[in-house]
C-alpha cells in the first residue's frame, strides 16, 4: 500500500484511473450514451454552482491588491504553459496519434489545479494566501480562457467544436450555474463551509462522470485502441519534460524578476499545475464524440504526475526554507 500511496498519491486520481478502466471495459453506448451526455451536463452545471458558491467575494478582492505577483502567475499559466503546450504538440513528429497531439496542447491550455496546488505551497513555505486565490482566479478565468485559446491554438481542424452552440453551451453550464452560487453564497455560504466533505464528493463524482462518458465515447469510436505501450510510453515522457519544464521556468522567473522566496513557491505550484477537475468538463463542451476522451488522457496523466513530483519537491524546499 506504501509503494501504491507514492504512486497515487490522491484518491482522487485513483478515482479517476478506476474510471477510465470501467470505461474501456463498461463503455455506455447507444441510447444510454445519449442520456449519459444530457446526465453530464447536469453535472458539470452542479460542479461550477459548487465553485460559486465556494468562492469568497472578499478574498478574491483582497489578493487582486498583490496584482504583480497574480498578474505573474496568470501570464504564466495562459501564455508561457500554451506556447509549452504547442512546442510539446509539435514534438512527436508522427509519434503519437493527432487526438494525443491535441491532447498536449490542451494540457498547456488548462487553468491551473486548485486543492493541490494550496496544499504543496502550504508544505513548501509559500504564500497561501496567494495560492488560493491565484488557483481560484485561474480556475475562473480558465472559464473564458481556455476555450478562446482553444479557438485560437486548436480550431475546427483539430477536431474542437467551436461554434455559437458551444458558446451557448459555456455561458449555460459554466457560467451561469457559477454566477448563480455566488448571487445564492450570502444564503448558502454557510451550510457549504459545514459540508465540504459532501460537497467534495459531490465535485468528484461530478469530474468522474464526465471522465466516464468521454473515455466511453473514445472506447466506442474505436480511439483507445489505438494506444499501445509504446505511445504511452512516448507521452508520458513528453508530459513528464512539459512538467519539469514548466517548474523549473516557474522557479527561474521568480528568481529573476526578485519575488520574496514565498511568492517564488505560490508561482512554482499554482504556474505548473493542471486541473483536471476543470480539464474534464470543458473537453466534454470542447471536443465533439470519441474525441474528448483522448484529449483529455495527456490532462489526466500529467495531473499524476505533478501529485507525484510535487510531494518531495515542496519536502525539500521546506527543508531548505529550515536550514
Amino acid at each position: 500500500m506504501s509503494i501504491l500511496t507514492r504512486l497515487i498519491p490522491d484518491r482522487f486520481v485513483l478515482m479517476l484511473l478506476l474510471t477510465v478502466a470501467v470505461a474501456a471495459v463498461l463503455p455506455v453506448t447507444g441510447q444510454a450514451a445519449v442520456y449519459a451526455g444530457y446526465g453530464v451536463s447536469v453535472a458539470i452545471f452542479l460542479l461550477f454552482f459548487l465553485h460559486g458558491l465556494r468562492l469568497p467575494r472578499a478574498e478574491v478582492i483582497v489578493a487582486m491588491k498583490n496584482w504583480r505577483l497574480q498578474g505573474l502567475i496568470f501570464a504564466f499559466t495562459f501564455a508561457f504553459m500554451p506556447l509549452l503546450g504547442l512546442a510539446a504538440s509539435q514534438a512527436p513528429g508522427g509519434l503519437l496519434p493527432h487526438g494525443l497531439v491535441i491532447g498536449l496542447l490542451f494540457l498547456g491550455i488548462l487553468p491551473s489545479t486548485v486543492q493541490s496546488a494550496i496544499s504543496y505551497s502550504s508544505l513548501a513555505g509559500g504564500n497561501i494566501a496567494a495560492s488560493v486565490m491565484a488557483s481560484a482566479l485561474l480556475n475562473l478565468a480558465g472559464i473564458v480562457m481556455t476555450p478562446l485559446l482553444v479557438a485560437l491554438l486548436i480550431g475546427a481542424d483539430g477536431g474542437a467544436a467551436i461554434s455559437s452552440d458551444t458558446v451557448i453551451k459555456i455561458l449555460s453550464i459554466l457560467l451561469l450555474p457559477f454566477a448563480l452560487g455566488q448571487i445564492v453564497q450570502a444564503w448558502l455560504g454557510a451550510w457549504a463551509q459545514r459540508n465540504k466533505s459532501l460537497l467534495t464528493l459531490l465535485d468528484r463524482s461530478s469530474i468522474a462522470i464526465a471522465v466516464y462518458v468521454a473515455f466511453s465515447s473514445a472506447v466506442a469510436g474505436g480511439k483507445m485502441q489505438t494506444l499501445g505501450w509504446s505511445v504511452l510510453a512516448v507521452l508520458c515522457a513528453i508530459i513528464l519534460l512539459m512538467l519539469v519544464l514548466s517548474m523549473l521556468a516557474a522557479w527561474g522567473l521568480g528568481g529573476l524578476l526578485g519575488l520574496p522566496r514565498a511568492d517564488r513557491i505560490s508561482l512554482l505550484f499554482a504556474g505548473s499545475h493542471k486541473s483536471i477537475a476543470t480539464g474534464a468538463p470543458l473537453a466534454a463542451i470542447l471536443f465533439a464524440g470519441p474525441q474528448a476522451g483522448i484529449v483529455i488522457l495527456p490532462a489526466l496523466i500529467y495531473h499524476q504526475l505533478q501529485l507525484v513530483l510535487s510531494a518531495p519537491l515542496a519536502s525539500r524546499l521546506a527543508k531548505h526554507a529550515e536550514a
